[in-house]
This record gives C-alpha cells, structure tokens and sequence, in this order.
C-alpha cells in the first residue's frame, strides 16, 4: 500500500474525528486507530485480517451491558456472520423496503443479508455459507461494531 494513502487515511481520520478506519485492498490491509488515551495521535497497524471469529459466549456476555435481556443459552449454531466493519445497520436497501432476508430464510453463498453504511458508504455484507437463517442478531438502524455477530444461519 503506498504510504501516501496512508498518510491521507490519517488527516481523514482527524478531520472526522472516528475512532478508527480499517481499509483492504486484495491482501493488504491497514487499521488505523486513535488511542484510547485521548491523545489526538494515531497508530497504524499493518496486519493480515482476523483468521478467528469472536467467541459466542463473549457476545452473549456483552449483550446484558447493552441493556439487552440476556438469553437463558448461547445460542448453538453452526455459523455466525460477523460485522466486517463499524457503521449503522440496515436490514434492507430503503426505507420502507423488504428486508433482505428474515428469520427463516434459506440463503446461498454470496446472497446480501444486509447493508452497514460507514463513512457514507453503503457496503453489502453477504453471506459466506449457505444454509437458514436462524436468527437476526441486531436490530435495524443500529450501530455495529467490528467483529459483532450479526446472524445465526445453521
């Protein structure tokens, strides 16, 4: 990744004032944080993407903080799509539209679940194993988190 993108990435990351950027191109990646000690400084990490998907039971320990009800079990489910990103979303392509998918459905590889807007970007998130779509994890027009279990498909 040439290193005046990066640079770029920095001034637009202050400018905005986010917490944090993640961009990939092919196998690149680049993160860039602000750290959490307040300091307007920033740290850039160069990392392959994560091979390992959080743990089940950390999600379901987060959700009582929330404020969600936590749940009486983990769910157990063959596979569950995380948040490649940070941003708000949304279950189907306009207001007022069908969801792109409900509990229940059968999906295939590829098929769009949802939307997650960040930084004005409106980014499909799609499924990468087939199967039914057991359980929708976060409600529309909320804010994800990177990493965030977002369904359940078995």
């Amino acid at each position: 990744m040439d290193i005046r993108k990066v640079k770029k990435l920095i001034e637009l990351l202050e400018e905005s004032g986010i917490a944090e950027i993640e961009i990939k191109e092919g196998e690149e990646s680049v993160r860039i944080s602000r750290m959490a000690t307040g300091a307007a400084a920033t740290q850039t990490l160069y990392a392959a993407p994560p091979l390992m998907a959080p743990p089940v039971a950390a999600a379901v320990a987060a959700a009582p903080a929330a404020g969600l009800a936590p749940a009486a079990s983990p769910p157990s489910v063959d596979h569950l799509v995380h948040a490649p990103m940070v941003g708000t979303y949304y279950s189907a392509p306009a207001p007022g539209a069908n969801a792109f998918v409900q509990m229940g459905d059968e999906v295939k590889v590829g098929q769009v679940l949802c939307i997650i807007e960040a930084m004005k970007m409106m980014n499909q998130i799609e499924s990468d194993r087939a199967g039914k779509v057991t359980s929708i994890l976060v409600q529309n027009g909320s804010p994800v988190e990177f990493g965030q279990p977002l369904f359940a498909i078995s």
